[in-house]
């Protein structure tokens, strides 16, 4: 073996240069042996310098591992010694019923048991005054009788007016009432486990507060909590601490920012510097820091500080204001907003309610679909897969579900589009069953629409005049009824056309009462009169902003701009609404398009 295949990159032998290897290059095996030793030696030193690190991560690990086994025995503990506590607490309690108890059978005994001995005595009295009376009438002489008879007299009558405590001086009420029911419910629940599963190295921070501060003014970050899979965590308890230490004098820290925890898995951290210069942002999680954290953070005064997303926002606000109708290309955002190159979470970004996670039970879901808020402060949701509506109030609070698994009149088989009209009425598009659904606002089924025209409707909407509006997903059209079911309309077909659609999905309506509708596999949002004429389209396929990728939802706020949930992009886009349409044709939507 005194050769080397550079091509095989093996040994071998004279005979094997001259066979199976003859067309490749071989060197005699001592020219490479120094050259494959000292790269084995690099690869070698490479992974030794892991060793560390993982000897490191061993002991981190082990160290939580040990904590861990250290909570539950503190746990275990603490449960033992309340429960102890409340067995002694209710030990105590049973001693102090019996004794009640015993004390008012004593008393109550006490007065029966007396007027029991005066009846008692009072019988005697009288039988033997009648047993005495009656021996000597029977065989008394008459000298015996006459002497005793005014005695006797004076007895029987004295016993005759006698008032004997005949009536009872007490009752046999005496029971032991204990409310047991909410108490079991109470054991049931008795103790809660506290425990996230959130991991500082998925989790992350946003917003201004990680790299930019005025000073004398609070700033606040959101921090997104994450799993070790990177999921999110809707959790709250997390341990999370916050410190701001000056880069110049990293000994003496300036502030522990304040955390608040939303109980849904994100948190708030706020601060305020006094004092301008340098600082380290420094998040831990479980002792263990945030990704990117310790973040430079630098402030400064108010007066140099640069414009904050919030003014941006305030000046491109929608028509109305004076700042109405800008084109992004005439607004440069300033460079601090664009601190974190791309934003790790932006979903998280100014979030101020999360409801509901997956699941069957109320205020869970199982791919909900559509979503409405009524004027009376309701938002009611359609649950697909769980075949229900549900109702939440303004602030996330459940309110109510209705909806039963079916396919006759009142029962949901895959709900999708929900809408409430003038008079609170939900009015729900069913895909499965090929229909319309209306119900009252506490759920009572009333009526059904569009059976038998409908094939798969998705989105509804209600007009001003009370027109319920169905995009039917299948057919590729769009429905009008009167709130009775009667068609008033339609528009749409295949295609790509302004009046055709590919895969509608949903329909808002604006101010204007015009039905602004959401086209999927044409990538662009479409906007009709009343009455279905097409007025203009906006969008085109692509990432860009004002482009969209399969849009789906859609809504219209009171100044008329239209928010379109952008699905294959993962984000939503908010296009401000024109003051005048161009006569018919697209239009290039203005610019004013939001990824957070």
């Amino acid at each position: 073996m005194e050769f080397y295949c550079e091509s095989c990159e093996t040994a071998m032998c004279l005979e094997c240069t001259k066979g199976e290897h003859r067309e490749h290059v071989t060197v005699p095996l001592r020219d490479v042996l120094e050259q494959h030793k000292t790269q084995l030696k690099t690869q070698l030193d490479a992974i030794r310098n892991r060793l560390p690190q993982l000897t490191a991560a061993i002991e981190l690990v082990g160290e939580i591992s040990k904590q861990l086994t250290d909570r539950k025995n503190e746990a275990v503990t603490e449960i033992s010694s309340t429960f102890e506590e409340l067995e002694r607490a209710l030990q105590l309690r049973k001693t102090a019923l019996i004794n009640d108890l015993e004390n008012i059978y004593s008393a109550k005994q006490k007065v029966l048991q007396t007027q029991l001995s005066s009846l008692l005595q009072g019988k005697d009295h009288i039988q033997s005054s009648c047993s005495f009376t009656e021996q000597a009438l029977s065989h008394g002489s008459a000298t015996e009788v006459l002497m005793v008879q005014k005695q006797m007299s004076e007895r029987v009558s004295a016993m005759a007016r006698h008032d004997f405590p005949e009536r009872p001086h007490q009752n046999a009420h005496l029971d032991c009432q204990v409310e047991t029911e909410g108490l079991r419910r109470s054991l049931q629940n008795l103790g809660v486990l506290i425990t996230t599963a959130a991991v500082g190295h998925t989790s992350v921070a946003t917003g201004e507060g990680l790299r930019h501060a005025a000073t004398g003014q609070h700033v606040s970050v959101t921090v997104t909590t994450k799993d070790k899979d990177g999921e999110l965590v809707r959790t709250g308890n997390a341990a999370l601490r916050a410190t701001v230490t000056p880069v110049a004098d990293g000994s003496r820290v300036v502030t522990e920012p304040e955390v608040t925890d939303n109980k849904n898995g994100t948190y708030e951290v706020g601060y305020t510097l006094r004092s301008e210069g340098e600082f380290s942002f420094a998040l831990s999680l479980y002792g263990q820091p945030l990704r990117g954290s310790p973040f430079r953070l630098q402030a400064v005064k108010p007066s140099d500080a640069l414009p904050s997303p919030d003014d941006v926002k305030r000046r491109l606000k929608s028509p109305g204001g004076t700042a109405g109708h800008v084109r992004q290309k005439a607004v440069r955002r300033p460079s601090s907003m664009f601190s974190i190159k791309k934003k790790e979470n932006p979903i998280e970004d100014e979030l101020i309610h999360r409801v509901g996670t997956r699941g069957r039970e109320k205020g869970e879901f199982t791919n909900l679909q559509g979503i409405s808020a009524s004027s009376n402060g309701r938002v009611v949701v359609a649950d697909s897969n769980n075949q229900c509506i549900q109702v939440f109030s303004n602030d996330g609070q459940f309110k109510m579900r209705f909806g039963v698994r079916g396919r006759s009149p009142g029962q949901l088989q895959r709900p999708t589009g929900v809408t409430v009209d003038m008079n609170g009425d939900i009015i729900v598009a069913d895909y499965d069953n090929r229909w319309v659904s209306i119900f009252s606002s506490d759920g009572k089924f009333k009526n059904k629409i569009g059976a038998g025209r409908l094939l798969g409707p998705k989105g509804v909407a209600v007009d001003r005049n009370g027109h319920i509006i169905a995009v039917d997903n299948k057919a590729c059209c769009v429905f009008i009824f009167q709130s009775n079911g009667k068609l008033v309309t339609k528009f749409g077909a295949r295609g790509t056309s302004e009046r055709q659609f590919a895969g509608p999905h949903f329909v808002a309506v604006n101010n204007k009462n015009e039905i602004i509708v959401t086209d999927f596999h044409n990538h662009s949002v479409k906007v009709y009169s009343a009455d279905g004429e097409f007025l203009f389209k906006f969008g085109s396929h692509g990432e860009g902003n004002g482009q969209f990728n399969a849009p789906t939802g859609v809504a219209v706020d009171t100044n008329g701009n239209v928010i379109v949930a952008d699905w294959g992009n993962s984000r939503i886009q908010v296009r401000p609404h024109p003051q005048q349409h161009p006569p018919g044709g697209s239009v290039h939507p203005f610019s004013l398009f939001s990824n957070s």
